[in-house]
């Protein structure tokens, strides 16, 4: 059975934050012939997975769009749990594979590559499933693909793999042995480690290889009694409600960055009488962000524009509170969007603090007096958030009167309202007076940064 993904690669995804990414020309398909001995689940996997490798296509697209519409749910729910999991594991997966090619020098064709992934996936991950299934599907992925000269290698080496023990406890691991581990570049971890220490660094990797997960941070009562509420992370959920509760009673409301619209549709639900203005860069996020909003009764309220947040219209005004939830590398999202990992790359952190610090220098221009914003991303990096805070509040602070205030008080607020859960840390969630919240260590949910700013 021949399955087609022919998604819009820039339709927004459930969750995490990161920059939103460019239009690209279709990818080329992935087979040159269908074969009936590989399932359908198999062979979307292996497609979207070659997308992922080959374009700027995102996993959430292809996997949430209407690409696999013919699938059954059990074969949807298989190919999302392959191609999520294959794309987590990924940098353990090929360390695993490359000792057992017979030139581990040589770089493999991107679709034998892919076919082995998925393959060793199965065999070291998914024990439901038979051994000679993931084998032998794998095998025909690689023939089908247009590479029958690799079948011979793809057998071998993943009967290898099959058969071999599985690595032994270290007693120490450095922590480029734990990245590895973990299927994680070893830039990245190194970088956690310096800046949050080695268990937490430890505890976020291992948080990232599962799947996300409801946590326990807000109260079952106001969950239930909100029921309309859009369905959003922990973490993003928590930024939205540290906005809404920034100011009370606000009458002039801008999202900058809205798509796709989770916390717009809660800073509408939490001020109902607000005019509120939801803005964003691209125009098809934009307008599926409109679609999502208009089937919710206080979202219909919402006015939407297509606009860069620095350089929004001077003819709307100041506003009482602005939500800047800005384009982020979206490292504290892995676990939800585990290909940012192989994309990123250390010089993107610079160039995403560059336009961070525009959007936020403008945002804050277009507060009235006594208003808030509330700066946040979904990234774990100091550069896209204290050192953005710093530069934009020390060139800011003179000119519009504009302070920094601590978070904690908000969202000491909030669990007093009975919004956040009794037993939520408050202090744990607060440091040095921004919002911080680290996957895995301590906290259930995306990993995001919030600072707060009030213009006297």
């Amino acid at each position: 059975m021949r399955v087609s993904i022919l998604t819009d690669p820039r339709r927004p995804g459930p969750g995490g934050r990161p920059e939103g990414r460019p239009p690209q020309r279709p990818a080329a398909k992935s087979t040159q012939k269908p074969l009936a001995s590989i399932t359908p689940a198999r062979l979307a996997a292996f497609e979207i997975l070659e997308r992922v490798a080959t374009s700027s296509a995102h996993s959430d697209d292809l996997l949430y769009g209407s690409g696999l519409a013919l699938l059954s749910q059990a074969d949807k729910n298989l190919t999302t749990a392959l191609v999520l999991g294959t794309l987590r594991w990924q940098i353990a997966l090929d360390a695993r594979i490359k000792p057992l090619l017979q030139r581990p020098e040589l770089t493999l064709a991107q679709p034998v590559q892919t076919a082995l992934r998925l393959g060793a996936f199965q065999l070291l991950h998914m024990d439901r499933i038979p051994a000679h299934a993931a084998l032998s599907e794998s095998v025909e992925l690689a023939r089908a693909a247009g590479h029958p000269y690799a079948v011979g290698m793809v057998n071998a080496v993943l009967r290898k793999l099959a058969a071999a023990k599985p690595p032994g406890q270290r007693l120490h691991e450095s922590t480029a042995a734990f990245a590895e581990r973990l299927g994680h570049p070893s830039w990245l971890a190194e970088r956690w480690v310096t800046n949050y220490g080695r268990a937490t660094a430890l505890a976020i990797c291992e948080y990232d290889q599962q799947e996300p997960r409801a946590g326990d941070l807000f109260s079952q009562e106001d969950t239930e009694e909100g029921g309309s509420q859009p369905r959003l992370d922990d973490g993003s959920r928590l930024v939205g409600e540290l906005a809404a509760a920034s100011v009370s009673g606000a009458q002039r409301i801008w999202d900058c960055c809205a798509a796709p619209g989770g916390k717009t549709l809660l800073l509408a639900q939490r001020h109902p009488q607000a005019d509120l203005l939801a803005t964003d860069v691209s125009s098809y996020r934009l307008r599926a962000m409109a679609q999502r909003l208009q089937r919710d009764v206080h979202g219909k309220k919402v006015r939407t524009i297509e606009a860069d947040a620095s350089t929004l219209s001077e003819d709307e005004g100041l506003f009482d509170l602005i939500l800047c939830d800005v384009p982020c590398s979206g490292t504290g999202t892995l676990a939800r969007n585990p290909e940012i990992r192989h994309h990123l790359r250390p010089s993107d952190l610079a160039r995403q603090a560059e336009r961070q610090r525009a959007i936020l220098s403008a945002a804050l221009l277009r507060l009235a007096p006594g208003g808030r914003l509330i700066y946040s991303t979904c990234s774990l990096e100091p550069e896209e958030n204290e050192q953005v805070v710093k530069v934009v509040f020390e060139g800011a602070k003179e000119k519009t009167g504009i302070s920094l205030v601590s978070a904690e008080p908000v969202v000491a607020r909030l669990q007093e309202q009975g919004v956040l859960a009794a037993e939520a840390n408050v202090a744990k969630l607060t440091r040095d007076g921004f919002l911080r919240t680290l996957p895995g260590a301590g906290f259930e949910g995306d990993g995001f940064f919030a600072a707060v700013f009030v213009r006297g």
